[in-house]
């Protein structure tokens, strides 16, 4: 069994991760050059908060992973909208 047993030793069933995890409500820090996507190396500009740790990712691979993290992150923080303003891209830029 990969579940923790529950107090009372019964098996807590499905969905006992999100009944035992409460959000974290501290600031997150911005993400900077310095921070690195964990898949790539890349400049991060997502970052996942896990139940235990957190994961960076660019922009390319947190579209590919969202599926998965948002199962079960505890938060995201999404600075993608940076790259717009770092490539000088403006509201009207065609996509």
């Amino acid at each position: 069994m990969s579940e923790p047993p529950g107090l009372d030793g019964k098996d807590p069933g499905p969905g006992w991760l999100y009944d035992n995890v409460t959000e974290t409500i501290e600031t997150t820090n911005p993400l900077t050059a310095a921070d690195r996507c964990d898949r790539c190396g890349a400049q991060a500009y997502v970052r996942v908060q896990l139940p235990v740790g957190e994961l960076l990712f660019c922009a390319h691979h947190a579209r590919e992973h969202a599926p998965k993290y948002s199962q079960v992150a505890t938060h995201v923080q999404d600075e993608t909208d940076k790259l717009l303003a770092e490539h000088g891209a403006g509201a009207g830029a065609a996509r």
